[in-house]
Order: structure tokens, then sequence, then C-alpha cells
């Protein structure tokens, strides 16, 4: 594939995936969906690698993976197509919204319609989280298990800030780290 078709097919997936899925989390379903099963340009595990790093990184998630498809496709023109893919359904969304604002805010057609997203994002987010799951349990990973488990039960049970959290799981990995590095210099 040219440099210029793959860029153009950065825009185009990114674009649309923005405008079917308009949400960060559900976009990264189908982004899994897009980049590893139709164009093969990733592996599920890399893919998986790229959803994580989305999810950890500051900012919006769907723009966070755009940056990071973008680059391990095609460098920084990669990023800057995949971004401008990402950002213009919303930026368009929001301006259509807003001229039309006083027309739709009444309307139970568009009341409706929103309610139906709800639901197809709720499936979305969904799909993430049992192939997040599942790619983590067919490794036989018990670290990362230990976490999700402390991590939910931290939220649920919990009255203090997710920053603590943030931090501890940070910590934590700071702290694997270390260890594999250590275990490897011992080999």
């Amino acid at each position: 594939m040219s440099r210029l078709k793959k860029l153009w097919t950065l825009f185009t997936a990114t674009f649309l995936i923005s405008m079917s899925a308009n949400s960060g989390f559900a976009m990264l379903s189908v982004m899994k969906n897009t980049f590893v099963e139709r164009y093969g340009w990733f592996s599920d595990e890399e893919m998986s690698d790229y959803i994580a790093l989305a999810q950890s990184a500051p900012g919006p998630i769907g723009i966070n993976a755009s940056v990071i498809v973008g680059y391990q496709s095609a460098g920084m023109p990669g990023v800057l197509s995949a971004v401008a893919g990402c950002a213009l359904p919303p930026l368009l969304i929001m301006i259509m919204v807003t001229f039309f604002y006083n027309r739709i805010i009444d309307n139970k057609i568009a009341a409706a319609f929103l309610k139906g997203m709800q639901y197809g994002v709720a499936a979305m987010l969904l799909d993430v989280i049992i192939s997040l799951f599942v790619n983590v349990t067919r490794k036989g990973l018990i670290y990362p298990l230990i976490v999700i488990v402390i991590s939910f039960l931290y939220i649920n049970y919990s009255d203090y800030s997710i920053f603590f959290l943030a931090l501890a799981c940070l910590l934590a990995g700071l702290v694997k780290a270390m260890i594999m590095k250590k275990s490897k210099e011992n080999i």
C-alpha cells in the first residue's frame, strides 16, 4: 500500500470510527476490529497494548488511540492523519448541534436517538472490557488480575480519591518493571 493511500485509509477509518462510536472507550473496540481484523496492521496483542497505553495517557482516549495507531502505522504523518480523522466528526457535530440546539432540545425523536446510542456505547464498552480481560487471562498473567480485582474493590468500596489508586498502580507497575529488569540481569 502506498504511503498516501495508507494516510488516506487512516484518516477515513478514524473518521468513520469517530462518527459511529462517538465515545472514547467505545471507539477502542471499533478501532481494534478495524485495524486488527479488517486491515491486519496489528496483532491482537499489539492492539491490546495500544489500548492500555491510550487509556493510561492523559487526554481523550480516542485521540490518544489515534495518535498511537497513526504513529505505528505511518509515523508523524500518520498521527496527523488519524487525529484529524478522529477529531473532525465531533467538531462538526458540535457545530451542528449548536446551530440547531433550540430545535432539538425538546424533540422526542432526538431524545430517543440519544437513548439508543447510550445502549450501543454500553455494548461497545463491554466488548472492550471483555477483550482486555480475555487477553490477560489467556496469557495466564496473575499480576494484572490481582490489580484488576484490587482496583475494582477500591473503586466500589472506598471513599478515597481515585488519585490514590492511580498512584498505587503506578508504584506497582514500577516495582514490577524493576523486578523484571533484575530477573533479566540475573539470567
